[in-house]
């Protein structure tokens, strides 16, 4: 029996064969492997980091190869990025991930998340006072830890 982690790997495989199809884009082992390898990886990652994890699963990629598939993955909604004030972008996965924001800590630059259901409850209420349908939101906090 597959776990949930594998039944989600099928699902975003098929969205992305989807995706490619509809542009005529190719089917490429090195795009699937990509895709697998993020949606192994728990929380944020860079560009980098991905780059590096490819290599010591023994699976050679280059660094243009992955800017153009994480293009692809932004694109059909698969991956979301982040700019946390740094020059570095920073991704996560986002199909079937829960809602949350983020606490950046300005002296150590350590990204927390957090989930308020309030925010929810704004989303609405905009929605409703603008008429319009918010697919997605991004909120930063930044500040420091309490000194104690």
């Amino acid at each position: 029996m597959k776990d949930s982690n594998d039944n989600t790997l099928l699902t975003v495989r098929k969205l992305f064969t989807d995706y490619l199809q509809s542009r005529n884009l190719r089917k490429t082992p090195e795009r699937y492997a990509i895709l697998k390898e993020i949606y192994s990886i728990k929380g944020h990652f860079g560009i980098e980091q991905l780059y590096n994890k490819m290599k010591e699963s023994k699976y050679r990629v280059s660094r243009a190869t992955l800017y153009n598939t994480i293009e692809l993955l932004l694109d059909c909604g698969l991956v979301i990025k982040h700019q946390f004030g740094r020059n570095c972008s920073q991704y996560e996965k986002s199909y079937k991930f829960r809602q949350h924001d983020h606490f950046i800590d300005v002296e150590t630059e350590t990204v927390l998340e957090f989930c308020d259901p309030r925010l929810l409850e704004i989303q609405k209420s905009i929605e409703e006072q603008l008429g319009v349908e918010i697919t997605h939101h991004s909120l930063i906090f930044y500040g420091r830890k309490k000194k104690e």
